[in-house]
């Protein structure tokens, strides 16, 4: 069911957007809906209500004191709040939900979401979720955009659609048990890397990019996209890894598979690793029949380093981070091309590294050779197990403030370098989307 452009201006002039939570993705909707005509009110702690009207007096929506005063008036509810604190957050709000309302949320993870609704929602509002797969500092256009019609007409669900349409994002319909195990799929393992990596830079106490180990494209990838995971709020990691029963799954699997391939370098056992290791390629990357059709080139991120030197020279590296993700989709029974039309910036960055790694002729038989008979990366390639395996233990114990800690210890290691690799993030993932454009056209 599409809406007629004359009945999208009637709904503009008689519905209200309510929007609970103005963090960064809160804050994305308010703006975009309400420049594109909709009546849009919003709250955020109700704490907060004086400071928040102030910051945002010269914004095209209206600040409301708290959920119960947005829940009340408007036609469509989004709850965009983190995922541990949703079903205490909609407990409160939900009996003040106007009659025959819409309501969504914008969690990572739709299991406890949807329970929360279904828990404390009358039974006359409607439940449509949504998430944008992708962070609040990228351009929606054309990036995924999840729609789950849980509980609703579909004269509300085309309601919605006509909202969300003005984000320009590729809308993909989903079930909320199809949406997590998806989202798992495509960041469980992704996020658990890039965490890893960082905790290993932070328990050296080194920047990579002032090192020489650490030069070359691959590198400024994996410190570009390290670092902008951590330039974000840690809850928005945490909800996905945390409170969806499949990422607890793929995370232990990424933190066994970096265990045992360490080890299989340590003890020196090259057949076995690179047995593994091709099993693992063939099942994964068994449609790459061509060096041309990968994603990346190494020589294509050169450019993107924070060094303020001169690169003098890629040293080879174990690639461990790497070599464990695609060890973990195998063990997994994972092909991460079957998700592709749901997956991130990130993962489709993550995604075209691993394929460089694996694919390009020679590059995983040197990666091989790097790590039994080169003791370079030997420390890093330690303190990288290490913090996979604390990332594993916090999340298999469910453990918010523990998790939280990490990642902020961390953040605060990295919080001189966010502004510039934030911007050179930002140009390398556009580079990088560019190439993923041309090669689906």
């Amino acid at each position: 069911m599409t809406l007629t452009e004359d009945e999208v201006d009637h709904l503009k002039q008689t519905k209200t957007i309510g929007i609970i939570g103005l963090g960064d993705m809160g804050l994305l909707y308010a703006k975009r809906f309400s420049d594109a005509g909709w009546k849009v009110v919003g709250c955020d702690r109700e704490e907060l209500y004086d400071q928040t009207v102030s910051k945002y007096a010269t914004e095209k929506f209206t600040i409301l004191k708290n959920g119960h005063f947005v829940s009340r008036i408007s036609d469509y509810i989004i709850y965009s709040v983190e995922a541990e604190n949703i079903d205490k957050i909609v407990s409160i709000y939900a009996p003040s939900t106007k009659f025959g309302a819409i309501v969504g949320g914008q969690t990572s993870c739709k299991a406890p979401e949807i329970a929360a609704f279904e828990k404390y929602l009358p039974e006359d509002n409607e439940i449509i979720s949504i998430h944008s797969l992708h962070g609040p500092k990228v351009n929606t256009t054309g990036q995924p955009l999840v729609l789950i019609k849980h509980r609703a007409s579909d004269e509300s669900f085309a309601f919605v659609e006509s909202i969300v349409s003005c984000l320009n994002s590729k809308q993909v319909n989903l079930t909320a048990k199809e949406h997590d195990r998806i989202t798992a799929d495509t960041q469980a393992v992704t996020h658990a890397a890039f965490l890893s990596m960082g905790v290993a830079w932070k328990l050296v106490n080194q920047y990579p990019w002032e090192t020489p180990r650490w030069i070359g494209g691959i590198e400024n990838a994996k410190i570009n996209i390290s670092l902008r995971i951590f330039s974000n709020k840690w809850h928005v990691y945490a909800g996905l890894a945390i409170t969806n029963p499949s990422a607890h799954d793929q995370v232990l699997q990424y933190s066994k598979s970096t265990t045992e391939l360490f080890t299989l370098m340590i003890q020196g056992k090259k057949e076995e690793l690179t047995q593994r290791l091709m099993k693992a390629k063939e099942y994964v990357f068994e449609n790459i029949t061509n060096h041309h059709d990968l994603l990346l080139d190494d020589n294509i991120l050169q450019k993107f380093s924070l060094s303020k030197t001169p690169p003098e020279g890629k040293q080879p590296n174990s690639h461990l981070s790497l070599l464990a993700i695609v060890d973990s989709w195998y063990k997994l029974g994972i092909i991460p091309y079957d998700h592709i039309i749901c997956s991130t910036p990130l993962f489709r960055i993550f995604l075209g590294v691993t394929e460089y790694v694996f694919c390009t002729p020679g590059y995983l038989e040197e990666s091989i050779d790097v790590a039994i008979n080169d003791a370079t990366f030997r420390q890093d390639d330690l303190n990288f197990t290490i913090a996979a395996q604390t990332w594993s233990k916090i999340i298999s114990f469910g453990n918010f403030d523990l998790y939280k800690q990490e990642f902020e210890d961390t953040q605060n290691f990295f919080q001189p370098m966010f502004q510039e690799a934030n911007a050179i993030g930002n140009e390398m993932i556009k580079t990088i989307l560019e190439r993923v454009k041309e090669r689906e056209s």
